[in-house]
Formats: C-alpha cells, structure tokens, sequence
C-alpha cells in the first residue's frame, strides 16, 4: 500500500485562474510534493490527491484518476465542480476562508443603503445644511438566507449593530449565534425584513428562490444583499420588483450568467449596485484558504477528519 506521506497532490493547471497556483500552494506547504497538471496530461501514480478551482469542470474530471482519492476546491461554492463524478471520494472545499471578509462586504452595503452612500456625498454647497433623512441600522431587522459560515458571519455582525437578526436554514438545528431567532419558512423571513441577505448554497432546491412570489412577501422598501449566486435570483423578478419599489435597492455580488453581459438591465438599473464578484477580496483571504488547505492536508495525511466536507448528495 502506497504511503500517503510519500504521495504527490496534483494541482490542477486548467483553470483561468492556475497562474502562480502552483508556487503559492508550494510556499504554502513546502515539505509537501505538487506536481502542477493539465486536463488531458497523465496523472502521476505516486499522488492520490487532486487541488482545483472550480471554473474548469471538465478538466477536473479528466484528473480525476482511480487513484485520486481527495479532490480539495479552493473554492467556497461547489455549484460549478462535477459532483456525479466524484464516485466515492471524499471531496472538501474552503468553506468559512472568505466569510470575514464577506460579511464585512454585506455591511458596508447595508450601511451605504441607510446612510445614503455615497448619494450623500456633496460636492457643492447644498441648499440646506444639518437636513437630511439617514436611515439606521440600529433596530432594523436583516433576515439572513443560510446560517453557514458566511450567514454567521453577517449575523455576528449585525447583532453588533443592534440589528434583530432572524435566519432561514435548512436544516432543523438550533442557531449557533445566541441572539439569532431561525423563520419557520422564507415567507415568514421576508414578512419583517429590512435587509435581506442571500448566503446560502447554490443547489438544485435553491434555483430562484427568490421569484416573483418570494418578492410579493416581502416587506416594501427592502434592500436585497446577493452574495451566495446569482441563481438563487430570479433576475426578471427582481428586475419588476424594483420597478414597483417592492425592493428599493439590490446590492449584488453575485449575478447569472457571470460575466454578465453587456448591455445587461441590472448595469444600468438606478435601484441597482453592482460589484463584479469580488466580497471575498480581502488581505487575509487567500492567506485563511491556503491555511485551510494546508491543514486539512495535515489532516488527510493523519487519517484525520476534514474541514469543509462536501455532501455529494446535498450538493454543498
């Protein structure tokens, strides 16, 4: 039997994004063996373990050789990584690496929306001085889509702000912030929120959760924070939404297809703020993934249990 101490990772080269991969996960783990490989290439037989991104799925599942036992994401979301074809392997990603800076990104958003950022902003002198109608957060309520590591994060947050904090999940655990009331349905979430924010996994049971008729129950003048993926929106219903004022504005990270394309109606859409997928960007980002790789490959080498886990069957 091959010992894993003495077993090579592959990482995969396929992605658009592989540029100095290689070299990172190597500084990263310098007494671990990479062997950087491309789809099609022949998959060393001394490695049973595959490292990759998730914007190249047909190449993963070219690396992924009988010999392949762990498939590790750098990636949070595992909606673009070929999940029927992992057989029986034990798949992880990067899961809570980036909720920091996430969260961090969700109340920026939340705040720029009460306190009229950067609208406010004057230039030239205004007609009056001391007028205005800022909002707060204080005594608002978010209701938080996905109570996973990022919905913790923006929870743990907002409570600080003396926001009240209700979440939907779908599982009937408890909440594992005290102070985090958990809506029995997402009707009932979006009944009394002022900020809705979208956190939770992209599956088949979560395309378009919100549609037309999840915007019907909410709240009028609600601000809607997309950081999951852009699927779990109906665009055009948004899009109606906003036009009636159900939803005064939409601040997304996240939008379907990504790129969008030119000409797309939410870039040029008033109630609409839009980044380019880019919540997760902070100093420490990157740093917390590879530590998390770094030790869950410790732990791999051990035969100990891994962080991030991916259900196969849940598809997160």
């Amino acid at each position: 039997m091959r010992s894993r101490a003495a077993s090579r990772v592959v990482v995969n080269m396929g992605s658009r994004f592989a540029d100095g991969l290689l070299a990172a996960l190597e500084g990263a783990a310098p007494h671990e063996r990479f062997v950087g490989c491309k789809p099609g290439e022949p998959v060393p037989t001394d490695a049973d373990a595959l490292v990759t991104l998730t914007d190249d799925p047909a190449g993963v599942v070219q690396l992924m050789a009988p010999h392949i036992r762990w498939v590790h994401m750098l990636s949070t979301g595992v909606d673009g990584f070929p999940l029927a074809a992992a057989g029986d392997r034990l798949v992880t990603c990067s899961r809570g690496a980036s909720g920091i800076a996430i969260a961090e990104w969700v109340l920026a958003v939340m705040l720029a929306f009460e306190k009229r950022l950067p609208d406010s902003w004057i230039t030239a002198p205004p007609p009056q001085w001391n007028v205005s109608s800022l909002g707060t957060l204080a005594g608002r309520t978010v209701g938080i889509v996905g109570l996973g590591a990022i919905g913790s994060e923006v929870a743990r947050r907002a409570l600080a702000f003396d926001m009240t904090v209700v979440a939907l999940r779908r599982t009937q655990q408890p909440s594992p912030l005290a102070g985090v009331a958990l809506a029995g349905s997402l009707r009932e979430l979006l009944a009394d929120a002022d900020h809705v924010v979208v956190a939770a996994p992209a599956t088949s049971a979560t395309s378009h959760l919100l549609d037309a008729e999840a915007f019907a129950a909410c709240k009028p003048g609600v601000h809607l924070v997309n950081v999951a993926r852009g699927a779990l929106v109906d665009q055009d219903a948004l899009l109606d939404a906003l036009d009636r004022g159900i939803v005064a504005r939409a601040s997304l990270d996240v939008v379907d297809p990504e790129p969008l394309p030119s000409g797309h109606p939410l870039y040029g859409h008033p109630g609409v703020r839009l980044s380019p997928h880019v919540s997760w960007s902070a100093p420490s980002s990157m740093k917390r993934t590879f530590e998390l790789f770094v030790d869950n490959l410790r732990r791999y080498r051990a035969g100990e249990p891994l962080h991030g886990v991916v259900d196969l069957l849940a598809g997160y």
